[in-house]
């Protein structure tokens, strides 16, 4: 596969990943290597990771828990700390060996500390290949809410070897199938209509460049998301919202990114229905694939008043409006579009339905 290129940096995918980094490493003059794992890459992915690594270098991994509940300010002073009793420089890199949570706090950690170090990202969930490695945004979770801390700062590459995936459940790679669809709701039909075909994920090497290049696409062409950039949150106003309510609810089952964002799509797809002129074939279309796929979550009176609250935290958000991105149709999506307030009930009764 040929190496994505974006502005300040590449995307390299298997075989080539490694001759990359080894070929970086050797000519970047690093002080020190620290490598940034959970528990789970520590022990999946790790081993296979080292054993990939030509040269005589220092490392030193730094273990944190796994999981979105650790993505905070906390986590990373303990990392920071750790980092300064370990004698790192500003001439020391951060190589973020994990899933979105690993990456995009890693990148936060790595662009904070000593006023910035170099990091490299080497994903190792689809979630984490196909959207959050991948364009410069890191951060952190503020209590619930979903990444509310952070800088975009772009890795110096990023490492796509999808062996990786070999060591995920089917929940996880789920997650990650739908930012890939999304993909294709924003930007290309005819990419929507063939990963609705997939019916499992055992060749997904050829999808998942597909998926870096449109992003990294969008990417290039708005890299602050000033505007057409924010394209590639659909589905999100509505989902991070979701998702950080059931992640500090009590009472609910958490969910993964890719599940939330998928209830978001739904709902969001049927405000495009009402305001921005997506068609009812293409809104059932959207709504039986996603159901086909997430098991649907109920939401009583309460769950639904709580998750329109999180949304005024929304970082689309200006001038006290919540934007959304809606679709005129699948592959046409249009910016900054505000939702009459009884269409939030009516788009979680759709969903319900």
């Amino acid at each position: 596969m040929k190496t994505i290129s974006s502005d300040s940096y590449a995307v390299h995918f298997n075989e080539n990943a490694f001759k990359a980094l080894n070929n970086h490493l050797k000519n970047a003059d690093y002080s020190k290597i620290f490598i940034l794992v959970d528990e789970n890459t520590h022990n999946l992915c790790l081993p296979q990771f080292m054993a990939e690594i030509e040269g005589d270098y220092v490392y030193e991994i730094i273990e944190i828990e796994a999981g979105e509940i650790h993505k905070n300010l906390e986590t990373c002073t303990q990392v920071w700390e750790a980092m300064s009793e370990l004698d790192a420089d500003r001439k020391s890199v951060m190589i973020n060996l994990g899933g979105g949570v690993i990456t995009d706090m890693g990148g936060f950690i790595a662009s904070c500390f000593k006023r910035g170090i170099h990091f490299i990202n080497v994903p190792t969930t689809l979630l984490s290949m196909v959207d959050a490695s991948v364009g410069g945004k890191t951060g952190i979770d503020l209590g619930a809410l979903k990444n509310q801390i952070g800088v975009i700062n772009q890795p110096q590459m990023v490492l796509v070897v999808s062996q990786f995936l070999n060591t995920l459940e089917e929940r996880q790679l789920q997650s990650g199938f739908a930012e890939m669809l999304k993909h294709g709701l924003i930007k290309e039909k005819k990419y929507w209509e063939e990963l609705k075909l997939l019916s499992n994920f055992d060749a997904m090497d050829e999808f998942i460049y597909h998926s870096v290049l449109i992003k990294n696409e969008v990417v290039l062409q708005d890299p602050t998301e000033q505007n057409i950039r924010k394209i590639l949150n659909f589905g999100h106003t509505l989902g991070h919202a979701i998702e950080s309510y059931f992640l500090e609810s009590s009472t609910h089952e958490t969910l993964l990114h890719g599940e939330a964002i998928a209830i978001g799509m739904v709902m969001e797809a049927f405000l495009s229905k009402e305001l921005t002129g997506l068609s009812e074939k293409e809104l059932e279309d959207i709504k039986t694939t996603f159901l086909k796929r997430y098991k649907k979550v109920a939401f009583s009176e309460e769950d639904v008043q709580a998750i329109l609250g999180l949304m005024k935290f929304d970082k689309k958000n200006s001038h006290g409006n919540i934007n959304f991105v809606l679709l005129k149709a699948i592959g046409n999506p249009v910016i900054d579009i505000k939702i009459p307030n009884e269409l939030y009930i009516k788009a979680f009764d759709y969903y319900k339905d």
